[in-house]
Formats: C-alpha cells, sequence, structure tokens
C-alpha cells in the first residue's frame, strides 16, 4: 500500500482494482486542499493505466468523510476531476464507494460521484449544508434527487438530517449492505465482479450514462453555482462558519 502524507490519500492495487483511502482521520477525512490534489492523482491514475479496470473509495478511521475542511477549504477544483479532484470527472471505468461510517455533506457527495455503493449498517448519509448557511456544492444538489427519491432527497437537503444504511439501501441508493467492516472487501469483489466483464462494453455503459445525463448535469452545475454566489459572503454564510467553530446552534436572521 503506498501512503502520501502530503496529499492524505492512500492508494493500493489490488490485481486490475485501484483502491482509493482517503487518509486523515483524525480529522474525520475532511477535505483539505491537500487531499483533494491526492484524490485528482488517483483517480488520474486509474483513467491512465489500462490495466487498472476499476476503482474504489473508501476510507481510514470511523468516519468515511465529514465534507470539506470547513475552516481551511477543500482547495480549488482540478482542471479534469472538479471539485475534490473528483465529483467533475468525465470517467470511462466504474468507481464504487466503500462506505462503512458517516458520509457528510462533501463525504456524501464523494458517494454521490460514484457509479456504485456498497456500505456497511454503520453507515449513514446526510447533507448538512443548510445548516450552515451553504448549499451543496459539489453535485449534491442535483445528484442526491436523482439517485433518492425526490421528496427524500429535499428533505435531506432541506434538513440536514441522515439517512441510515440499510433504508438507503431500501430506496436503491445502496447496492450491497455488509456487516461492520466488510464494506471495503465488499466493494472490491464488487469492482472485481465488474472487471470480468468486456471493459469496452464497461466503458460504452459508463459513456451512454454520462450522454443521457449530460444536460441535466450541466444544468445542475449552474444552478449550484448561482446558488453558492448567492449565499457567498452573505449573513448566513459567516454565521453558519462561525456557529461551526463555537460549536452552538446558529442564530439565523429572518430577512430572506
Amino acid at each position: 500500500m503506498g501512503a502520501d502524507t502530503r496529499t492524505r490519500v492512500v492508494v493500493e492495487r489490488r490485481g486490475p482494482v485501484l483502491l482509493v483511502v482517503l487518509d486523515r482521520p483524525e480529522k474525520r477525512n475532511a477535505v483539505d486542499e491537500a487531499m483533494t490534489r491526492g484524490l485528482d492523482a488517483a483517480f488520474a491514475r486509474l483513467e491512465s493505466e489500462p490495466s487498472l479496470r476499476a476503482g474504489v473509495l473508501a476510507a481510514n478511521g470511523p468516519v468515511f468523510c465529514a465534507g470539506s475542511d470547513l475552516l481551511g477549504g477543500p482547495g480549488e477544483p482540478t482542471p479534469e476531476g472538479g471539485p475534490y479532484g473528483l465529483a467533475g470527472r468525465a470517467r470511462r471505468k466504474p468507481l464504487v464507494a466503500a462506505v462503512d461510517g458517516p458520509a457528510l455533506g462533501g463525504g456524501f457527495e464523494l458517494v454521490l460521484s460514484c457509479d456504485l455503493v456498497v456500505a456497511s449498517t454503520q453507515a449513514a448519509f446526510s447533507l448538512p449544508e443548510a445548516g450552515r448557511g451553504r448549499v451543496a456544492n459539489a453535485g449534491g444538489l442535483f445528484r442526491a434527487p436523482d439517485r433518492l427519491p425526490r421528496n427524500l432527497a429535499l428533505e435531506l437537503l432541506l434538513t440536514g438530517g441522515q439517512l441510515d444504511a440499510t433504508r438507503a439501501y431500501q430506496v436503491g441508493l445502496v447496492n450491497r449492505l455488509t456487516e461492520p467492516g466488510a464494506a471495503v472487501a465488499g466493494a472490491v469483489d464488487l469492482a472485481t465482479e465488474i472487471c470480468r466483464s468486456s471493459p469496452r462494453a464497461v466503458a460504452r455503459v459508463l459513456g451512454a450514462r454520462r450522454a443521457v445525463e449530460a444536460a441535466g448535469e450541466e444544468a445542475g452545475w449552474r444552478a449550484t453555482g448561482t446558488a453558492v454566489a448567492e449565499l457567498r459572503g452573505s449573513a448566513d454564510w459567516v454565521e453558519g462558519t462561525a456557529a461551526f467553530r463555537e460549536k452552538r446552534p446558529p442564530r439565523w436572521e429572518l430577512d430572506l
């Protein structure tokens, strides 16, 4: 297993599968600039090496990912990968998320950037940005309603509530549900199954899906950009950050 402390990402090859592991457990795997660069490099490798056929995204520690580092930020989107080096990437090879703990905010958006999801029963998913004066800005605003029933997605986006792994499996977000500690093995098994299929056929399936989704995603990114621009620097944005830093409930202004 190869680790780079500068990028906070661990990469391991398992036959034709590239295992990419978030490795900042002391900060709940919050994405900072270094992690964004590490993810971008890992997924560029997945796409560029012909012998790699599929990827798995996992995490070290009890939390899959708490989203962006709210104080330091996740760094700028990368030219090929977009936010977090992944959320805007056009991939030809399938990617399976292995979730064995909470995936919060941008962490859930990383999951939504993958093609398939294997989760343990201790996983949970949420989009808490509205409670911090923000909106999900790495694809969650439009991908959550695409992957989940519309009303359930809106509930998560508006309330910041959590979706547990069992319910996520029941509504189709999670492909396979495992016992705690077994999500990575389950995800590697699923990725290996995919590798038995024709690589050209797999690439065409993903390409066809991208073509179908392209117009909606383009509109989704534009709408997300508008929402972020309208909120950035607002009183709610400032108050949400202050409340998070001070570990207290936010005190919102009522004037919209």
